[in-house]
């Protein structure tokens, strides 16, 4: 038999073999039946169970789509799908998994049982000391530690305004906002959070005969937070500034310190931060320039309101201890309004304030922006 002949009969039993492959891999691995839920009145739901927590039940319907009920209005509940149950008093870290019960669960009586398959034995625990049912699935993915690129969430804004009249003006806006909490579900104590924001602001105002007048401010910053407790962290942070309105070629700030998150709901945040700081400030007036030693503190709060509508607000604060002068500050509000899937319309204020900048600029500067943002998942 020749190569060719040898090659093309190959070919053919494998064109065979692969479609009667995937049909017994289909045979072997079914797809689970639907789950059933049962209200209290004899009501009947069949769906798929999404998730729970300690008081409340979401489940997919064929017929009546997601809906979420409290566990008290639940007389049954049935599921062929595996699922892992994880109790109130369960301090559960990234990648440990230790005691958890997963399995196809069945709740009567305000009691759920575990049934993990096999030889082992069923396990009950009571709805009242649930705080969590997880697809098995979504549990192991959220164990997993994920890559340097991976479950990267944030924002990326843009706005720009042109006119050619008597006086031609460009203004063009910016940022990105990246944040990455690992891990990324909150029924999973905190292990470390990284921070990533870049914006930036340009204007030119010209006019025949006239002096152009230009606006630059450029900002960027990135975090790193490594978490104690559920609400105490270390972190190291550093940020860079240029404003050509203060007459700052560039800022550089370097620091470590403790933050605590002092709120923490399903709606809102509040994060308090104290560090200590090295800054060197460089400006267009070299006899202006400086290094400082200080310390800056923050706060940091946010606010899903009505709608999806987003609201965030940050104050900072950077005393210099041997240049009690040279201190600075910064604070940022801003709205962000659903408008079509993942875009949504962005409005924020920026005020900058520098105690110290060269003869002829003013201390502060204030930015309004509006633009159109994109939302990363």
């Amino acid at each position: 038999m020749t190569f060719q002949n040898s090659l093309f009969l190959g070919a053919a039993l494998l064109t065979l073999a692969v479609p009667d492959a995937f049909a017994q891999a289909a045979k072997s691995e079914p797809n689970p039946g639907p789950d059933v839920l049962v209200f209290t009145d004899g009501e009947k739901l069949i769906g798929h169970l999404v998730r729970s927590t300690a008081d409340k039940v979401t489940f997919k319907s064929d017929a009546a789509g997601e809906v979420t009920v409290e566990w008290k209005k639940v007389q049954e509940l049935h599921t062929s799908g595996r699922f892992a149950v994880i109790g109130k008093n369960v301090k559960l870290r990234h990648r440990e998994e230790d005691g958890i019960p997963k399995g196809t669960i069945a709740m009567k009586d305000q009691k759920i049982e575990v049934s993990p398959g096999g030889a082992s034995p069923p396990q009950t625990v009571p709805v009242a000391d649930t705080a969590n049912v997880i697809d098995e699935p979504g549990f192991e993915n959220a164990l997993h530690r994920p890559g340097l690129l991976e479950d990267w969430k944030g924002t990326v804004t843009g706005g720009a305004s042109l006119v050619e009249a008597t006086q031609d003006s460009t203004t063009l806006t910016g940022s990105i906002a990246l944040v990455r909490a690992v891990p990324s579900e909150t029924w999973i104590e905190p292990s470390n959070r990284t921070l990533v924001d870049f914006s930036a602001s340009y204007g030119k105002v010209a006019q025949p005969g006239t002096p152009t007048l230009k606006t630059s401010i450029i900002h960027g910053d990135a975090e790193r937070d490594q978490y104690f407790t559920l609400r105490v962290y270390g972190f190291g942070q550093l940020a860079y500034d240029h404003n050509f309105s203060q007459g700052l070629n560039l800022q550089q700030l370097y620091g470590g310190g403790v933050g605590w998150t002092a709120l923490k709901t399903a709606n809102e945040a509040l994060d308090l931060k104290a560090s200590v700081s090295y800054v060197n400030q460089n400006f267009q007036e070299s006899a202006s320039s400086q290094n400082l030693i200080g310390s800056t503190f923050a706060e940091h709060y946010s606010r899903t309101l009505p709608h999806g509508i987003l609201f965030t607000e940050l104050l900072s604060a950077t005393p210099a201890w041997n240049n009690t002068r040279a201190y600075s500050a910064i604070g940022n509000a801003g709205l962000t309004l659903p408008v079509y899937k993942r875009l949504s319309l962005a409005v924020n204020s920026i005020d900058t304030f520098l105690n110290d900048p060269p003869p002829g600029f003013k201390k502060n500067s204030f930015q309004f922006t509006t633009g159109v943002t994109y939302t990363l998942h």
